[in-house]
């Protein structure tokens, strides 16, 4: 009885996995798990990761001001900016879920948070958050060890897939930009790239519709960026069905952005 219970138990949890693909185990998973947010959301997260320092803890207070995001990001200072930035924070503290897996006593289990533990906006334009207590650790090793980009370069990209493609070229790369290899199924790159819907389900797209509207728009924004590099994309199949892609990436020298 106990082992047909364990069974059903192991299935639920495959299940709730399967609805939300943000299943993080190590720090370059957190590239991978926000392709439901806009070009904009992105954009503001990223000014947000900027605050880490390597010497944070999970117990650190960080502080933005709407004032500095909009200067950074090329708008001026209308109302209806002010407003765009706040509707970001608040998309940023519903779109973020993350799940975890956990081990106790011999035990699997799921941890289901999100990024950010608050946002709080006050009305003179400050804006003061923490990252989850579970989360932050991974946080501090993607800034450390794979999220080594300007706000500069990150803030002229014009896509958001060029944008996930950009952070995932990076956290599989070993240094900042390197030789890398991304390879993953269909439903895996839609994951990372279209994220989810409103109720948690995987959004899908045909594999033509993918391949066009995505990645042929991020492999071109990333080769105006990146000119001296090589940008290989294989689609793998079983039979006439395609089932997922492998992407090169091989800088020909040192790619300096335009």
């Amino acid at each position: 009885m106990a082992t047909v219970q364990h069974g059903k138990m192991d299935k639920a949890m495959d299940g709730l996995l399967s609805r939300q693909n943000y299943l993080v185990t190590q720090a370059n998973d957190l590239a991978r798990s926000f392709g439901n947010l806009t070009t904009f959301e992105h954009k503001v997260l990223d000014y947000c990761f900027s605050f880490v320092k390597a010497e944070d803890t999970s117990e650190h207070t960080y502080t933005a001001h709407m004032l500095d995001i909009i200067h950074h990001l090329g708008l001026n200072t209308s109302g209806k900016n002010y407003q765009r930035v706040g509707e970001a924070f608040r998309a940023l503290n519903t779109k973020t879920a993350i799940y975890l897996r956990t081990y106790k006593n011999g035990k699997k289990g799921i941890v289901m948070t999100s990024l950010f533990d608050y946002i709080e906006v006050i009305e003179d334009g400050k804006v003061e958050f923490q990252f989850s207590k579970k989360v932050a650790p991974y946080v501090f090793e993607l800034k450390q060890n794979f999220y080594s980009f300007k706000l500069s370069e990150l803030s002229g990209v014009r896509s958001k897939y060029t944008l996930t493609l950009l952070k995932l070229w990076n956290a599989n790369s070993i240094g900042k930009l390197k030789k890398a290899t991304i390879k993953g199924s269909l439903e895996e790159w839609e994951s990372w790239f279209l994220g989810s819907d409103d109720d948690g389900k995987p959004r899908k797209w045909s594999a033509g519709r993918f391949k066009q509207r995505v990645l042929a728009v991020s492999m071109e924004e990333l080769g105006e960026r990146y000119p001296k590099t090589i940008f290989y994309l294989t689609t793998e199949k079983t039979g006439r069905k395609v089932t997922g892609y492998t992407l090169d990436i091989t800088p020909v020298e040192t790619a300096v952005p335009l």
